[in-house]
């Protein structure tokens, strides 16, 4: 292909997924309508992980006043918060049920919008953008468990990025030393130290709101350009209008979401369900917990980690993360029922291996 060609390929491209002529914010959000079908609850999913988002924002906020991330602060300030600020025990469990929360929606609505195809012409971006919100959700997932700076989380995140590392030995020639260059990035230093928190709480608190909003803003403008997918094949589709109808029902979705949220903060200590006390300390003298694992959203990698050799991981993970982000043209011209089984089948994986990935270790192990 010439150069030309090529550039006037690529123009054209963009032309037409940023259609500046449709730029009537007022005019889309009075035309703007929704598809109704019986996945239609899909298009919510989406609604929660940025209510979850806006939640993580404002709790961590109220945290952002007492925590200090200093390797000789940064747990007492975490005790301080939850024993005697007053609701900072409430603000700091729903800061933590509300990333899992979110964590957990924007899979869902990743494979929702999967099944329903939401992503074929001329919703590429639309989806290229969530696949890179669902990455920067895992991300700040990583980055926030180490700010604690208890026994757990700091060993946990030496395993992280020690697995980061070793991917290096499975790169072919100078490629190798980039994951050993993207590990002494993070961590600053010889081992996990000062410098270490103090990039991550850079990352989690600055850089990863700002980039997560960069392509939020993006995700959202390819919405409202280009509507909402149908989701599903019907012959007569039918529709409701965005505003006031679908955004009023998103509102409740929301309230009863908060409504959960704040009963599980109050009710429910988030670090009642981890195997280790979360306000333990960190020693650099003490011994590594027995059975040290991540967070239940890193499991679907844990366990076949455990299970299998280190580089039919990576090479697997490599090939699932790069067939995200080309699914718009591997999947060009497949039909719903295909996709739809596609996702079902991720589904039960991620679920087995979330619920009883453990379990499956030890049969396996025996």
């Amino acid at each position: 292909m010439k150069p030309g060609t090529a550039l006037r390929s690529v123009t054209d491209f963009l032309a037409g997924r940023f259609p500046v002529d449709k730029l009537d914010f007022h005019s889309m959000v009075e035309k703007k309508e929704v598809p109704l079908h019986k996945m239609s609850w899909g298009y919510y999913t989406g609604g929660l992980t940025l209510f979850f988002f806006l939640v993580q924002v404002v709790t961590g906020l109220l945290l952002l006043f007492y925590y200090q991330p200093t390797v000789s602060d940064a747990h007492a300030s975490v005790e301080y918060i939850t024993q005697h600020v007053a609701c900072g025990a409430l603000i700091r469990n729903m800061h933590a049920w509300s990333s899992s929360c979110m964590i957990f929606f924007v899979i869902v609505h990743l494979l929702v919008t999967f099944a329903m195809k939401a992503f074929e012409k001329p919703r590429e971006i639309t989806w290229i953008a969530g696949v890179m919100l669902l990455f920067l959700t895992f991300t700040f997932g990583f980055t926030g468990y180490l700010l604690p700076w208890n026994q757990i989380a700091v060993n946990a995140t030496k395993v992280g990025l020690q697995s980061v590392e070793y991917a290096g030995a499975y790169l072919p020639g100078t490629l190798s030393e980039l994951p050993r260059i993207l590990r002494e990035t993070f961590q600053g230093e010889a081992s996990v130290g000062q410098s270490t928190l103090g990039r991550f709480y850079a990352l989690h608190v600055v850089i990863l709101p700002l980039c997560f909003v960069a392509v939020l803003g993006l995700h959202l403008l390819q919405v409202q350009l280009h509507g909402m997918s149908q989701g599903i094949d019907t012959p007569s589709p039918t529709s409701e209008r965005f505003f006031p109808i679908f955004f009023s029902k998103d509102l409740e979705v929301w309230s009863v979401a908060f409504l959960i949220l704040f009963v599980l903060a109050l009710c429910l200590p988030f670090e009642s369900f981890l195997p280790f006390p979360l306000l333990e300390p960190y020693d650099p003298l003490g011994a590594t917990p027995a059975g040290i694992k991540p967070e239940w959203y890193f499991y679907f990698v844990y366990y076949p980690l455990e299970l299998l050799p280190f580089w039919v991981i990576m090479l697997g993970s490599a090939v699932v993360a790069a067939g995200l982000f080309l699914t718009p043209w591997i999947f060009k011209g497949t039909s719903r029922k295909t996709l739809a089984f596609i996702a079902v089948a991720a589904t039960l994986y991620l679920v087995v291996m979330t619920l009883f990935g453990e379990q499956i270790y030890h049969l396996v192990k025996g």
